[in-house]
This record gives structure tokens, C-alpha cells and sequence, in this order.
């Protein structure tokens, strides 16, 4: 019989597709995990990886990792119920977000409502953000570019202009607008890989077959705006963003470009159950006019 810890982790084997990595991860000896997992694709009569050159989740690995994924994010959902029908506390709501600057106000509103529900907060990757909707490792995730999985619900909240910051003394900071082949040889401060700015860019430059010239990136994306401001380079910044800062160290350009906007939709698994503080933020968030920073008036 499959134990339930063999199969946690496998799950953390199959996201690293790196044994010694996991093995950190997982606080266990690496001949321990290597066993495990040797045990695991013996019970189950065919390899889950493919082990020529690096670690590789094979067919059979992503067709079992899914199926592990919903049946440990069931239990856990069925612990979470059972805490919650037991309980007299105001449960817990467990968000996962790209980025939490456009998220400060229905957030703030939500805690003075509801001032005992525990709110847990979680930076993630939109590539990662399914994985853990249907393992119900979280409740709901913010996006900031589309989510491309079966088995999800959605809402989209708002639509977003994308413009490009540039430092005040910049030779484009008097235009009205620029364009991205205006672009092409500027120095970009960008988030990593993974972050929505970055694939953004990413696409803007593919389109027009280049590639952006990226001098620095960044894991807080809140320190873009200040390293324009201090002439290190140009970058793209959202709207909301440039609405929500008290002073904003640099000049701001709309770009003449259809595709560079981004659309914030608020994900959740479709028929998974979402505890009562979990709904409770869905309807904060889906009730939050984003333009004015105030919950819609009914």
C-alpha cells in the first residue's frame, strides 16, 4: 500500500525534478527519497521519470503527480471541514498572489471587516498557481496573466494599462506616448522569470522578433520604479501601481500597444469547498471597484 508521506514526497521530486534538491527540501537523506521513489514506480509497475541525464517527469509521472495532487489536496480539505464545522473560530482564508501592491485596499478592508479571520498571504508564480489550487494548498490565487488549466473557476477583477516608466531626465520622458520598436535599445529593470512583468516584456520583444536588453532584475518588484527614478534604466509599470504611489520617482509613458495591458483575474478551484473565510475574501475581491481603491456600492 502507498503511504500517504510517499506520495507528499514525490510530489516535491516531481516539482524539483532534482533528487538532492529535494532532499533538502524534504529534510531527508537522498539514498532515503531515492528509495522511496524506486519503491513507489515498483508498486506501480512503470517509471516515473526519466533518468537519462537530468531527472525528468516522464507521461506517466504528470499523469500520477495530477491524480496525487487532487486526492492529498481532498484530505486535506476534508481536515480543513471538519475544523471548521467543529469550530467556533473565524476560520482562515489562504491567498496567493503575484504581486499584493493592487491588493493593499480590499485586503485592509477585508481584516477591518472580519478582524478574526487569519489571512495567509503567499507570493507564487502564476505557473505555479495551479498546481497549488488543485493540490488546495491555497484558496484562491490573483493573477496577472492568464491561467491556462482545466478544473478552475474564475472572475476577472480589472483591466490594466501597462506603461513604461523612464528616469525625468530620460531623452523619451518628454514624448506623450512611445512605442516598443522606441524601446529596443533601452536598458530594462525587470523582475525574474516567472513574474508577469517579466513575461510581459518577454512577449512585447518576441512579437517584433527582439529581445529586451535587461540590465538588472529584480525578486521585489516594488524597487523597479525606485531604480528608474535613480536613472539605472526604463521599465514597465503598471497603472494601479502609479495610481497607488503617494510620489512616483520618474515619469510615466503610455505604450502604442494593444497587447501591453494586463488582466487581473481571481482563480479558485472549480467544485473544490472553499471555507466560509474563503468566500467571504472572493466577495471582498469581486466586489472591490479597483479604480476608485473603495468596495462597490450596492
Amino acid at each position: 500500500m502507498v503511504e500517504l508521506n510517499s506520495l507528499r514526497q514525490f510530489l516535491v521530486v516531481a516539482r524539483l525534478e532534482h533528487l538532492s534538491r529535494a532532499a533538502d527540501e524534504l529534510r531527508v537523506a537522498q539514498p532515503s527519497l531515492s528509495r522511496t521513489i524506486a519503491r513507489l514506480e515498483s508498486e506501480l509497475g512503470t517509471p516515473l521519470f526519466d533518468r537519462s541525464g537530468r531527472l525528468r517527469l516522464n507521461a506517466a509521472g504528470r499523469l500520477f503527480r495530477d491524480h496525487v495532487e487532487r486526492a492529498l489536496g481532498e484530505l486535506a480539505a476534508g481536515r480543513r471541514a471538519v475544523a471548521e464545522a467543529t469550530s467556533e473560530g473565524a476560520g482562515t482564508v489562504r491567498l496567493t498572489s503575484e504581486t499584493f501592491l493592487t491588493l493593499t485596499g480590499p485586503l485592509a478592508a477585508f481584516k477591518r471587516a472580519h478582524p478574526a479571520v487569519d489571512i495567509q498571504l503567499h507570493w507564487s508564480p502564476a505557473e505555479d498557481m495551479a498546481r497549488r489550487l488543485r493540490a488546495q494548498d491555497v484558496d484562491l490565487c490573483v493573477a496577472s496573466q492568464p491561467i491556462h488549466t482545466e478544473g478552475l473557476a474564475s472572475v476577472r477583477l480589472f483591466e490594466d494599462a501597462v506603461g513604461v516608466g523612464v528616469p525625468r531626465d530620460h531623452p523619451l520622458a518628454g514624448r506623450s506616448s512611445v512605442r516598443v520598436d522606441d524601446l529596443a535599445d533601452q536598458p530594462f529593470i525587470t523582475a525574474r522569470e516567472g513574474h508577469w512583468g517579466r513575461g510581459l516584456l518577454d512577449r512585447l520583444f518576441a512579437a517584433r522578433g527582439r529581445t529586451p536588453r535587461i540590465v538588472c532584475e529584480v525578486d521585489e518588484h516594488s524597487a523597479i520604479a525606485d531604480l528608474i527614478g535613480a536613472g539605472l534604466g526604463v521599465g514597465l509599470v503598471p497603472a494601479a501601481a502609479r495610481r497607488l504611489a503617494a510620489e512616483v520617482p520618474g515619469v510615466w509613458l503610455p505604450v502604442d500597444s494593444p497587447d501591453c495591458r494586463r488582466v487581473v483575474t481571481l482563480y479558485w478551484g472549480a467544485g473544490h469547498h472553499l471555507s466560509t473565510a474563503a468566500r467571504l475574501m472572493r466577495t471582498t475581491l469581486t466586489d472591490w471597484d479597483w479604480h476608485t481603491g473603495q468596495p462597490v456600492a450596492h
